[in-house]
């Protein structure tokens, strides 16, 4: 992630939520989830059974998955803003996710305002 762009303002397109939250999730993210009581969140991660393995999203299996196909269940929309269905909780990906940091940001590349 470039740091440079701290200050560019998310436009809540909802394109950094196009891969699959049970990838990313930490045993930080699993301790919160416990102690806010969100058995919820937990159920739907051991569910998927899909973690990050270098550059790629694989099942238990080894399979490759498809991010490019896959949002966040998370992932809600008002009108045609996206929103976290879990923001107070969300994973700590999506915490330190910076936008403009990448290119799945429309905004990537842009000079903070």
């Amino acid at each position: 992630m470039k740091n440079e762009n701290r200050d560019v303002v998310c436009q809540q397109c909802g394109n950094c939520c196009h891969v699959d939250l049970a990838a990313y999730v930490t045993a930080d993210d699993m301790r919160l989830w416990e102690k806010e009581g969100r058995h919820d969140v937990i159920a739907h991660v051991l569910a998927n059974d899909v973690m990050w393995s270098g550059d790629k999203v694989v099942n238990r299996f080894g399979s490759n998955i498809e991010t490019c196909r896959m949002s966040c269940i998370y992932l809600n929309w008002e009108g045609p803003s996206a929103f976290c269905g879990i923001y107070e909780v969300r994973t700590n990906v999506c915490r330190r996710y910076v936008p403009g940091s990448s290119n799945l940001c429309p905004q990537y590349g842009r000079k903070p305002r």
